[in-house]
């Protein structure tokens, strides 16, 4: 038995109705670069720990890349949908791919986009868009995951420079970035985000190894040694902690799509094998337990894909509140990852076998269920929102 492609994803509220038609080629364009790019590769890039090759070129053809940013500075000017649907085919591909995406779009260029100067618009979006360049996203530190605002990274005013002390980690794309949006704190405390770029006296990226999981995608550190910032390089338009919080918001919305796109592979995965594999003379999908785990795969993902499109709406009309971008987040990626687990039941030993993609996929959420908010502080943002009480 094989891995068999995905030529169409569960729609069982019909919820396709409402997209635009617009909304439905663009899903079939990534979908159909996922299947020819991606898929061939993906196992071998996770079994051997390697990313793949050209993939930020490939996916700026594509306009996967800060698909909703102007198109002035590079982008195509499109809607939260279609970022989301983009995000959801890639997730299906891998959650290294919708990383790489994610964390270019929505922790790269959205800050560029939203607190740069022109000047700054003008010099990286439109090579950032393309994949040209390759961007990171510096918050989380080594003694400061769920709490940036301790953050020890800080610059000082040297007069016609910054210089920068410090390290981020946990960074994807950190060994292979161009430039690096970093958030350190000035001289009052307060926190402000800088541009570092490739090639900066005493910037270094250093690889993280032994990952489980995320394995199709770099990740490492971002080590800041005296490092001398020209003063363009600052983002003008925000101070305090606004400004990564902001980004992550984009990026947990991304995240609360791409995760629907690893569940519905696995449940497609676990559809057409319980047909097709025979025990005690029937197909194992006869059989009421393994009937119970596709009604409850498909009812959560159906719930998830409601979730989202009315997320997406209210974020096209700048309505959506960070507390209900963490619930979907938060809800989603519980969803995908114990179908992941569950599905890998379905298929018994297959389900260990890189030709199958539950074991990539569970192993993969287990960094998606931590990074841009753990399940847990996301559960206390709607805590916070329900009570008004900070329970942090």
């Amino acid at each position: 038995m094989s891995y068999y492609p995905l030529t169409s994803i569960p729609d069982y509220y019909g919820i396709d109705a409402l997209l635009t038609e617009e909304h439905k080629l663009i899903r079939q364009s990534v979908r159909d670069w996922v299947e020819s790019f991606v898929m061939p590769q993906i196992d071998q890039a996770a079994q051997n720990h390697t990313d793949i090759p050209g993939l930020m070129k490939e996916l700026g053809k594509i306009g996967a890349l800060g698909p909703y940013i102007p198109v002035e500075y590079g982008g195509s000017g499109l809607d939260q949908i279609s970022y989301g649907l983009i995000m959801q085919e890639l997730e299906r591909g891998d959650s290294a791919v919708r990383s790489a995406a994610s964390v270019q779009s929505s922790l790269v260029m959205f800050p560029i986009n939203e607190f740069g100067s022109e000047e700054q618009k003008k010099k990286y979006l439109p090579h950032l868009a393309a994949g040209e360049m390759i961007g990171s996203f510096g918050l989380t530190e080594p003694n400061h995951g769920s709490d940036p605002s301790s953050m020890e990274t800080y610059f000082k005013d040297m007069g016609d420079h910054y210089l920068l002390n410090g390290a981020k980690m946990w960074i994807t794309n950190s060994p292979l970035c161009d430039i690096a949006v970093v958030w350190a704190k000035n001289e009052e405390g307060k926190i402000q985000g800088l541009i570092v770029e490739r090639g900066m006296e005493g910037f270094t990226t250093p690889e993280t190894h032994n990952k489980w999981s995320l394995r199709a995608s770099k990740t490492g550190e971002l080590v800041f040694n005296d490092v001398k910032v020209p003063k363009e390089n600052l983002l003008p338009g925000v101070t305090g902690l606004k400004g990564p919080l902001s980004c992550l918001n984009s990026a947990r919305y991304g995240i609360s799509w791409g995760v629907i796109g690893a569940a519905i592979d696995c449940y497609c995965t676990a559809v057409q094998y319980s047909k097709e594999r025979k025990q005690f003379g029937k197909p194992i999908g006869s059989f009421q337990l393994q009937q119970k785990k596709l009604a409850e795969f498909l009812t959560e993902i159906t719930k998830a894909q409601l979730l989202c499109l009315q997320l997406g709406n209210l974020k096209n009309d700048h309505k959506a509140s960070p507390a209900q971008i963490s619930m979907a987040k938060r809800n989603n990626v519980k969803m995908a990852i114990d179908i992941a687990r569950e599905s890998r039941q379905i298929l018994g030993g297959m389900g260990i076998m890189g030709e199958f993609p539950m074991m990539r996929h569970a192993a993969n959420l287990e960094s998606v269920i931590t990074y841009e908010g753990t399940h847990d502080v996301h559960l206390l943002i709607t805590g916070l929102d329900i009570t008004g009480i900070n329970a942090f």
